[in-house]
């Protein structure tokens, strides 16, 4: 079955984001549009604010920043529970192949305390049935004044993914496990982002 919401998508037989099948064949088929293919700018200019720090980066793809922070000595640990994915970040990774698991991360226990979890289209990634286990794993996870941190799509979207959010659920669903401690605009997303991604740092209470 095509996807009528993107003309050039090739035939997928599974429908369901929650399932590994159908990130799976998407790896398999290259078809990725979310996928930057580098480390975005945003990225790099807040790592280069911060001291070195435990980073968990959930729902990791491909994991180019991953590398970016391994590279950089930070210690990490990225995740992903589609093997396809999982193959391609350690492919990319090298030297660091090692720091990619397959994982669920709603079950994962990693083998460090986070200081700081990157958010890069994990939760645009889940259908909203799935936003609350979201939250209440973030706030599992991460200790008091440890921070999520990372790129949020904003606005809601009649199916996908990306599942967009709007910007009051994102705080409704948040803002009992965290502070926000800094939201911007963020330039240079590729397109199927575009305009609609921000730049969010929240604060474990």
């Amino acid at each position: 079955m095509s996807d009528p919401t993107q003309p050039d998508a090739p035939s997928f037989d599974n429908r369901d984001p929650n399932s590994p099948g159908f990130w799976n064949e998407r790896f398999d088929q290259h078809f990725m549009p979310w996928d930057q293919a580098g480390v975005p700018e945003t990225f790099e200019a807040f790592v280069a604010t911060r001291t070195k720090q435990n980073v968990l980066i959930p729902g990791c793809g491909s994991a180019y920043e991953a590398r970016h922070l391994a590279e950089r000595g930070w210690p990490v640990r990225a995740i992903d529970f589609a093997p396809a994915a999982v193959v391609a970040a350690r492919a990319q990774l090298g030297a660091h192949a090692g720091i990619v698991e397959e994982a669920d991360f709603f079950t994962y226990q990693p083998p460090f305390s986070p200081d700081w979890i990157y958010e890069r289209a994990f939760l645009c990634a889940l259908p909203r049935d799935r936003w609350q286990d979201y939250a209440r794993q973030m706030a599992a996870l991460l200790a008091p004044g440890a921070v999520l941190a990372g790129f949020f799509f904003i606005g809601a979207t009649p199916k996908g993914p990306p599942f967009g959010i709007g910007r009051d659920e994102l705080d409704a669903l948040l803002t009992p496990h965290f502070e926000l401690i800094e939201d911007r605009e963020v330039s240079h997303s590729i397109p199927v982002f575009a305009d609609r991604e921000r730049w969010m740092t929240w604060r474990r209470k």
